[in-house]
Order: structure tokens, then sequence, then C-alpha cells
């Protein structure tokens, strides 16, 4: 590329692939030159099941990209997701050399690869080693140890991995096109970075990010990534229940969907209907608006509720005070925020992109959270050498906790 401040992220989702160019800023800012688009094929839930097709698919937006940036683009980061990703919270320790007292870079080095000495299952693979808090001889509150004076360091980290090979998939799916990985990211992990602020992070949030085929969340408590997942349910599925339901044509129940359907129940005037008219293959129909917002709120609490479950199993709802942050393609759909506040009893907002300048539909637009993200979490990796897909331990970068 023209310029070291220039990052593209790469999003190979279910519905679109999206790539972004943005030049990251000293003051923290991005600024957005491009975006490229194109419609998702051969991806499901998240991942890639046609090699082939999906590698079409992403050299379109890349070209797109190229086209719309006049930039170049020869390495991205990339974002992945899928059911089979999993977290867990793990705390490394390392006693100091008797030689010396006081507490150095190597040490915190030392102290991640212990947290990361866990069983996972074989065929996964680490994503990432989040740093949440430091202890000192067992004094907390630590925000770098390093030239302190102890015997003993500790750490909690927030860890991701999933399987290898699907992983890999799509590395592999961007690599057969000659373009570098800079580095993997887990997808709502990017997502968290430019829709929360430190605010948010300190006061406590569950940030929910519902794609096509998944529907990824972060939830930070006290500042730290504390829990972390996603779900094989996202706005395809909807579509598709649309589509079985009221027996119509995939592409007309996503125009139906988008257009006229609402997760709210019980505000159509009563035997109110739609008419669709006909088209090439289709005969046209009526259908009941209640009907369908019906089939959108069952698919949609579904999902929201399975979320609940598993933030309700680790305790963190009573502590995120900054509410739940809902942003993704899906989030768009008519009244899901007041659905999300019914089931989670939080304060819930529509958010996209922030502390971002250019593109104007691209950062307020909040099916690019990710890609957005991808370029922040690749500035908040900036100075951090080697960079790279398999340099896998990192320093801590204190703003962002990314690793």
């Amino acid at each position: 590329m023209a310029s070291e401040d220039i990052v593209v992220g790469l999003e190979i989702g279910t519905s679109k692939v999206c790539a972004v160019v943005g030049e990251t800023r000293r003051d923290g800012t991005v600024k957005i030159l491009g975006v490229g688009q194109a419609p998702s094929r051969g991806v499901r839930k998240g991942e890639i099941v046609d090699f082939d097709t999906a590698g079409k698919c992403v050299r379109e937006a890349l070209a797109d990209a190229e086209e719309k940036s006049d930039v170049m683009i020869r390495s991205v980061f990339l974002a992945v997701t899928g059911g089979h990703t999993e977290s867990f919270n793990n705390r490394g320790s390392v006693n100091i050399p008797e030689d010396r007292e006081e507490i150095c870079e190597d040490d915190f080095e030392d102290v991640q690869a212990a947290a990361r000495e866990v069983s996972i299952p074989p065929a996964n693979m680490f994503l990432h080693s989040i740093l949440q808090h430091y202890y000192v001889d067992g004094q907390d509150g630590v925000l770098n140890p390093v030239g302190m004076m102890g015997r003993k360091l500790e750490a909690d980290f927030h860890i991701v991995h999933g399987v290898g090979t699907r992983i890999k998939n799509s590395v592999r799916c961007v690599k057969e096109l000659d373009i570098e990985v800079e580095d993997v990211v887990f997808a709502p992990l990017a997502a968290a970075q430019v829709v929360l602020d430190l605010n948010q992070k300190n006061l406590g949030a569950l940030v929910i990010d519902i794609g096509g085929g998944t529907t990824g969340y972060v939830v930070y408590v006290d500042g730290a990534i504390k829990q972390s997942g996603c779900l094989a349910v996202g706005g395809d599925h909807v579509t598709n229940d649309i589509s079985l339901g009221l027996r119509i044509p995939m592409a007309r129940a996503e125009r139906l969907k988008v257009e006229e359907g609402s997760v709210i129940l019980g505000q159509s005037v009563p035997g109110e209907v739609l008419v669709l008219k006909d088209e090439t293959g289709f005969a046209g129909r009526e259908i009941e608006r209640e009907m369908l917002n019906t089939i959108i709120h069952c698919r949609i609490r579904e999902a929201f509720e399975l979320l609940k479950r598993q933030t309700d199993e680790a305790n963190y709802l009573p502590f995120l005070g900054a509410g739940v942050l809902l942003t993704g393609g899906c989030s768009m759909l008519q009244g899901i925020d007041q659905l999300a506040e019914e089931v989670f009893g939080l304060p819930v907002h529509l958010t996209h992109a922030h502390t971002v300048s250019g593109v104007t539909s691209a950062f307020e637009n909040p099916q690019f959270s990710t890609a957005i993200g991808l370029i922040k979490y690749a500035q908040a990796m900036q100075g951090d050498k080697p960079r790279g897909w398999f340099s896998r331990i990192r320093r801590k970068l204190p703003f962002f906790g990314v690793w």
C-alpha cells in the first residue's frame, strides 16, 4: 500500500462481503476512504462452505474497494466468526527470577503464555488473549506492571479460540488472491472497538452484532472484556422463516422483512393485509401484516433469549451500566430495540461506528461496524511489531485492551 497509515478491514459475511479502506490518524480517529461490497455466496452461518464461489465474491468486494478508494490493496485485517468460536477467562502467573526484582516486558509475555496453558479441543486454535487485569504480589488495580518491584506477576485474560480449519479456510480464501492477511480478528470484538467508548466500557456494556448468518456478542465489565461468543442465528434465518411461513420466494421475503417488517406485535390494524404484486415466477398474493411481524418477532426473541441465558449464567447483567448496544445489518429491523429492552430489562441503544470520518454512508450504517472496527483494531496494534497472524504473543494496549 501507499502508506502504513492505510488499513483495509475485510469481512466475509453470510449475506455480503465488505471491504473498508481507512486511514488511521494520530488523534485516534479513522478516515474512511472507500467501501467495497459484493453479495456473499458460498458462505453459511459465517463460515465458508464453497471455497471457489466465496473467493470470487471476495475478489469483487476488494476490486470495488480499490476503485472507490484509489488504493491498491495488498493486505487486510480479516474478521472471522461462527458458532464454532468459544471463549473463557483464565489467570496466568509467573514468579520473578531471584536475581532481579523489577518486572519487565518479557514477564508479561510469560504470564500470557501461562494463561494459555489450558486444555482446548484438539481441533481448535487460539485467536485472542485479551488482557483484563494485572496483579503484582497480590495487589490488584495495577495498570502497567513493567518497572514495578515484585516477586510474582499475575494477569487475568479473556481467551478466544475456534476450530482451526474453519479459520484457516477464511485466511486461505484471501491469500489465494495474493492478498496478505495481517491478522485475524473475532468479528464482535472488532465491532466493539468502534461502537463503544471508554466510558461505556468502564460502566459495563453488552454489544450485540446481528449479521446475516450469525449474532456475535461481547460483554464489558469494569473496562475489561469478560465474555464473548457467537450464535449461528442471524437475519437470513428470519428471511428463511418468512419464506417458509408465507410460502413466498426468498428474495421477496427479504424485501418484505426490510421494507414492511417489524419485531413488535399488536401495533398493526386488525386484519391489515399487504398486497404482493405479480412478478416473474411468482403469483401475487395477500398476507396479513401481523403474521409477518409474528414470524420476525419469534426468531429475534429466540436469539435474544439465548444470549440472555448465556449472560445470566455468568451473572454479568447487573453490572452493565451502559446497557445493551445493537449493531449489524439486522439491527435496522423496526422495533428491535424495544424487544431487546423487554428481554434484557436494560436500556438498549441502536449504534454504529464512532470516531470515524470520511464516507458518511459507511460509518453511519451499522452493517459496516465490524469492517470499520478492524481498522480501529489495526490502529491499536500499530507500533506493536511484528504484526501477522502467526505472531500470537502481544503486548498490552491500554486503551483498547485488545491483546
